[in-house]
């Protein structure tokens, strides 16, 4: 049973965050253990059980970064992720903030590095915008939903490679 159905809501990367909460509060008081102080040894073990999977279920849907990784893993999209290759594309649009960072290195230029966390802002928005009416329009069953997860999986495997540029931009910063 993956997180969704345990919540009885659909596959979504845009959630009604305000059922979510409702739904984890109404598991909390529903599993959590001290509400089964009198049952047997295995229902409170049962119970804490649920109630575990009920706190990763809210942790994991309540943050969108987290329920995207999510539903690309049910969906079979990020198997071997430390193998998924960014898309050439977007290695050729890095090509100069790497070559960038590496001036860095050498000669830490404050200007050059806001010009850098500029643009790296910049790429951010652009795929946020490019992205959104994807995730918008999800649906586990629509017509489109395998071709939305691959550009979704994309996206995914971008914002993450412009995660590590940031790390590497804050160790210059902290300079």
């Amino acid at each position: 049973m993956n997180y969704f159905e345990f919540y009885g809501i659909p596959v979504s990367f845009r959630l009604d965050e305000a059922l979510l909460r409702r739904i984890f509060y109404q598991n909390s008081k529903k599993y959590h253990p001290d509400f089964h102080t009198l049952a047997t040894p295995e229902e409170q073990e049962a119970m804490l059980q649920w109630a575990t999977l009920n706190n990763q279920a809210f942790e994991t849907l309540s943050d969108p970064d987290r329920r995207m990784r999510y539903i690309l893993q049910i969906k079979g999209l990020l198997e071997g992720e430390e193998q998924q290759q960014v898309p050439q594309d977007f290695l050729l649009d890095m090509m100069d903030i790497n070559e960038a960072l590496m001036e860095l290195e050498i000669d830490g230029d404050a200007e050059r590095l806001e010009q850098i966390i500029q643009e790296v802002n910049r790429q951010e928005q652009v795929l946020e915008e490019a992205i959104a009416p994807v995730l918008d329009r999800y649906t586990d069953d629509g017509p489109h939903s395998k071709e939305d997860l691959l550009l979704v999986r994309d996206y995914f495997l971008k914002k993450r490679y412009l995660l590590r540029i940031r790390e590497k931009l804050a160790t210059f910063a902290a300079r």
